[in-house]
């Protein structure tokens, strides 16, 4: 029996609290005491996706991100109508996150709010899409084939956001998640040129969504978090 419609709604509220309350609270704490190596950041982030995808794959799905909701959607692997839910799950445990990372660690580093840095917006702006494109490839691999002997699979989406916080993160802050940037800008009031990641990762998840059709027939070859109705 799948899990029900609250119980996949909690499952993806606490995994995008944990996915970015320990991103983002690494990027503060860092910030307290003086910076921390960017493969170290890089690393931290690639345990803040891959915890949350553990615990949760087999009860949500473990989008945590509303780029994945919608490449997931357009393309056809998950019903429109589960759309609301997953975002609104999303938005709840970022804002949860973030705002327990202003009553732990304080506000610094605009509590890791993302922003392009020198002013570059078209880099910023092709960056974040390139690397949310590369992220929606990876979900795509899972969420068709499954994840693998092991689980191995499960390290791809990781791999992905731990490999763009090292190349792109000093350049972008490295989002490619809604959730993860609004929420600590808006606590934050950190609005500096929101509208790149408004726009660029959006429109990379779709372009995958168009270009990147399931080929498994089964919805249940599609992986997890799925269900029958994919209007």
């Amino acid at each position: 029996m799948p899990p029900s419609v609250a119980a996949r709604g909690l499952a993806e509220i606490a995994g995008t609290a944990l996915l970015v309350g320990i991103g983002t609270g690494t990027i503060v704490g860092a910030g307290r005491i003086g910076g921390v190596p960017p493969w170290l950041m890089g690393l931290a982030w690639f345990a803040a996706v891959l915890l949350p995808i553990v615990l949760f794959v087999r009860r949500s799905g473990a989008h945590l991100n509303p780029a994945v909701t919608l490449a997931l959607a357009a393309s056809g692997r998950l019903a429109w109508k589960e759309v609301p839910g997953y975002w609104g799950a999303q938005f709840a445990g970022a804002f949860l996150a973030s705002a327990t990372v202003l009553l732990a660690l304080g506000g610094g580093d605009h509590l890791g709010a993302t922003v392009p840095s020198n002013g570059d917006l078209l880099r910023a702006f092709l960056a974040e899409a390139g690397f949310t494109a590369l992220l929606i490839g990876t979900v795509f691999v899972v969420a068709d084939r499954g994840e693998g002997h092991h689980r191995w699979r499960l390290l791809l989406p990781p791999g992905a956001v731990g490999l763009s916080t090292f190349v792109i993160g000093p350049w972008t802050g490295s989002s490619l998640n809604l959730a993860r940037t609004i929420a600590p800008a808006v606590l934050s009031g950190t609005y500096t040129d929101l509208w790149v990641y408004l726009t660029a990762v959006p429109l990379a998840a779709l372009m995958m969504a168009a270009v990147w059709k399931p080929r498994a027939v089964d919805i249940e070859d599609r992986g997890l978090g799925r269900t029958l109705d994919t209007r």
